[in-house]
């Protein structure tokens, strides 16, 4: 189904390309949609963000035709008018942006002890659960 080929590759499993960290405008157009329990339309998300920022209805048109060559978003047709939803919840985009910064990295390893020696303890605490989650799978599964 193309629903899920888009999934995918939001997901990093198809991605020709590796994602990128979202411009501001992008991130704010992005919160509308993750918040949203269905899909928008350009004209909603322009009005959730007219409260905010004064934007054009166009800018945001383009914003989200972006997103969804980026395949950032999943678009319907409703009527004349496209709906768009994100592709992935944030947590994944997250992951796949930190996956790919230590792709760039060079010295992966150093890049990790870095960014490890930068977290809280609460961060901390969160990773070395995470990584007690993911030994105690391996060993049952």
């Amino acid at each position: 189904m193309v629903s899920e080929e888009i999934g995918a590759v939001a997901r990093g499993r198809h991605q020709a390309q590796p994602p990128r960290p979202l411009g501001d405008l992008e991130r704010l157009v992005m919160e509308q949609l993750w918040a949203a329990p269905t899909a928008l339309t350009v004209r909603e998300v322009h009005e959730q963000l007219a409260g905010t920022r004064e934007l054009a209805y166009t800018t945001v048109m383009t914003v989200l035709d972006r997103l969804a060559k980026k395949k950032l978003t999943e678009r319907e047709r409703d009527g004349k008018a496209w709906r768009y939803r994100a592709a992935a919840p944030r947590e994944e985009l997250a992951a796949d942006l930190m996956r790919d910064a230590l792709d760039r990295a060079g010295d992966r390893r150093e890049a990790l002890v870095r960014f490890v020696g930068q977290v809280s303890d609460e961060e901390a605490a969160l990773l070395r659960e995470a990584l007690s989650r993911l030994d105690s799978q391996e060993q049952t599964g």
